[in-house]
């Protein structure tokens, strides 16, 4: 992601990369030890900055669909014309729709491109709410379908639900996509960058935090735990848990950029995209791969 105000501000001393432990660390109320899972890495890929360098998504439907990629290069020219300059971290249903969320850097809107999985495209536009922050960084589908999660930029202590465009029947692309209900956060989140759903109450979540004073570690992997599913008619509460700090690996120094999630339920490989600090963005940014245990 290019180096933005609207994005990231970013000057962490290279110090705060020796914190990372792979112990749980959570400074919200402690839910029980078997609550939070253990993350592993077991390889990683290289992330290509153009076309890797936002998020990535696992696709079901069609069988045999590759791994999806966002990235500056992967912007449409119609849509970066009009003004959509940023994807995030997109998600698709099991039934094969896919959701790639966008972007502008003024205006009182946000957009979600959404690709049917006969291949047809369309646009669903949401009108910001009177305190919205204006990013979009990341979508995630429920396991049902019907409902998208999604976040915004900077320390927040919510999560927003919207109807799932093109899945939920409520939706259409020439109407306005309503936030139906919100997740409240039991303990505050900075800089997320993707979500994903890993069961129907459980999302895995990147976080891009330069800082570390919310868990104590820098560029955490955390596990939000719902208090219900989402269903779009009441809010419901969600216990978040920092599991790990993010691998930070370089030829160089400087600052890390943790991207967007995928948890593939087919494989049970979960995958976080890093993008390396200065020229090594070009050579050696990844995309880290985890399994539990």
């Amino acid at each position: 992601m290019p180096a933005s105000a609207r994005q990231r501000c970013h000057t962490v001393l290279a110090g705060l990369v020796t914190l990372a432990t792979a112990a749980v660390v959570s400074l919200a109320v402690p839910a029980p030890a078997s609550a939070a899972d253990t993350w592993t890495e077991t390889g990683s890929d290289r992330a290509d900055p153009l076309t890797e360098s936002q998020g990535l998504a696992s696709v079901e439907v069609p069988a045999g669909s590759p791994n999806r990629y966002t990235g500056i290069g992967t912007v449409p020219l119609g849509d970066s014309v009009r003004g959509w300059n940023h994807v995030g971290d997109p998600d698709t249903s099991y039934d094969g729709y896919y959701i790639e969320p966008y972007q502008r850097d003024s205006g009182s809107s946000k957009m979600y491109r959404v690709q049917a999985p006969g291949g047809g495209w369309s646009e669903y536009a949401h009108a910001l709410g009177p305190d919205e922050a204006l990013n979009n960084s990341w979508d995630a589908v429920s396991p049902d379908g019907q409902w998208m999660l999604s976040g915004e930029w900077g320390t927040m202590t919510r999560l927003l639900v919207f109807p799932t465009p093109g899945v939920n029947r409520a939706t259409s692309p020439s109407a306005n996509l309503p936030q139906a209900s919100t997740v409240h956060l039991d303990h505050a989140v900075r800089d997320v960058q993707g979500c994903d759903f890993s069961g129907p109450t459980t999302l895995l979540c990147s976080s891009d935090d330069p800082d570390g004073s919310l868990f104590g570690i820098t560029k955490p992997l955390l596990q939000v735990d719902l208090s219900a599913p989402p269903n779009g008619t009441a809010d419901v509460s969600g216990h978040v848990t920092a599991l790990r700090q993010l691998p930070l690996r370089s030829s160089c120094s400087g600052s890390f950029e943790a991207e967007g999630v995928d948890y593939d339920r087919r494989t049970g490989v979960l995958r976080v995209i890093v993008v390396s600090p200065g020229f090594c963005v070009l050579t050696d940014s990844k995309t880290y791969k985890f399994t539990r245990g």
